[in-house]
């Protein structure tokens, strides 16, 4: 179990898990986070795509905009989380 979870974030959870379409979940996060909250997050799996990739975290700092922080944080949790950064990635390549 993770520190963070509780009832109310598994809550989240099964929302997230029950949107069917890009615009359902387009929509979902366009109410429950902020126009920041969703650039930072695209912005944390662009980050993780690139260290897949093998990018150096300079390169990977030029290309988005992230901080060396923030890469770093992106590279523990890549390698050393739960995996939902890999499994996410696996499946975007799948369907590139």
């Amino acid at each position: 179990m993770n520190i963070w979870e509780n009832e109310t974030t598994k809550e989240l959870c099964k929302a997230f898990a029950s949107l069917k379409t890009e615009e359902e979940f387009k929509a979902f996060l366009d109410d429950i986070c902020t126009i920041k909250e969703i650039m930072d997050i695209s912005q944390r799996l662009t980050v993780a795509k690139e260290l897949n990739k093998g990018v150096s975290y300079n390169e990977i700092s030029k290309k988005t905009g992230a901080s060396t922080t923030t890469i770093s944080r992106v590279s523990k949790c890549y390698e050393y989380g739960l995996g939902g950064y890999k499994t996410v990635i696996e499946r975007l390549e799948k369907n590139d």
